[in-house]
């Protein structure tokens, strides 16, 4: 697994992009998630750029930002069309979107299509700058949930368009991530990987919440101590997904506070979980399941 680390887990810290990149570099992470604000701050330096990352032996997988799916379409082209050139810069070849800012069973059948049309037209614009652009599965957005993500990729049909596979939202929803991964698999670009310490606290993710310097962070926990069983699920993407791990681009995107502390332990757990299963035959490993 390719596995990165992201700047918004920074987003209330005064650090620099040199001191992160220099200390994932010391980690062994594979690259840096660059939130789209982030990126558009550091324009301003354009010695740092993909050939200062590739010095360091990292790179940008992808940059995460926020598409407008209402209001003026230029608008919209205008803002895509500056997030790609930005990945460009940093040699991303994906660009994280939402789909929209309501649940998908609240969406009016004209909104949807509206919102639909527009994502299409956001595919093209990415596609022509060389970009995949990457759909969150999240809540309230038209992909939080089995049925509407499903229906999304069928009814954008672009080629451009990619899946951002956030595990713990797929989950919350009431899925089996393992189960819809393996129907959404020849779409999955990237997984985001976190956990939750109980089912009922998942609204601690509300991007209100997350965002907020005095949000609260109870129930962010390290990636295989929460309620979702991650080292079955990582087990079942290594041994029995269509996924080729070796290639898989995910980061770890911890929201909590001790940071560093907290992104080293879990990246340390993932590459244990990767020597153990390397190390013993591929048996199946079952469904994840909610802990006890």
């Amino acid at each position: 697994m390719k596995l990165s680390l992201c700047t918004i887990s920074f987003r209330h810290q005064l650090i620099s992009i040199e001191e992160i990149a220099r200390w994932a570099a010391r980690c062994e992470f594979h690259g840096i998630e660059l939130w789209g604000v982030h990126a558009q701050n550091l324009a301003a330096r354009p010695d740092y750029d993909a050939l200062w990352l590739r010095s360091l032996n990292l790179c940008v997988p992808m940059l995460s930002d926020y598409l407008p799916l209402d209001g003026d379409d230029r608008v919209a082209r205008e803002k895509a069309t500056e997030l790609c050139r930005l990945a460009q810069h940093w040699g991303a070849r994906k660009l994280r979107t939402f789909a929209g800012n309501k649940a998908s069973a609240q969406v009016s059948p004209g909104q949807r299509a509206a919102w639909v049309a527009r994502l299409r037209e956001l595919c093209r614009v990415t596609e022509d700058h060389g970009v995949l652009l990457a759909v969150e599965t999240h809540p309230n957005t038209l992909a939080d949930t089995q049925a509407s993500t499903l229906r999304l990729i069928e009814e954008i049909d672009h080629p451009a368009l990619r899946l951002n596979f956030d595990v713990i939202h797929v989950w919350e929803a009431g899925a089996d991530p393992a189960e819809v991964l393996r129907q959404v698999e020849p779409v999955v670009a990237h997984l985001h990987l976190k956990n939750v310490g109980a089912p009922e606290l998942s609204s601690v993710f509300a991007p209100a919440n997350v965002y907020a310097p005095a949000g609260s962070r109870a129930g962010m926990v390290r990636l295989f101590e929460g309620a979702f069983d991650f080292r079955a699920f990582l087990s079942f993407v290594m041994t029995e997904s269509g996924l080729s791990w070796e290639s898989l681009d995910a980061s770890l995107e911890w929201f909590g506070s001790d940071v560093l502390a907290t992104l080293e332990h879990d990246r340390l757990q993932i590459q244990q979980l990767e020597s153990e299963r390397s190390s013993r035959p591929h048996a199946p490993v079952g469904p994840p399941a909610l802990r006890a």
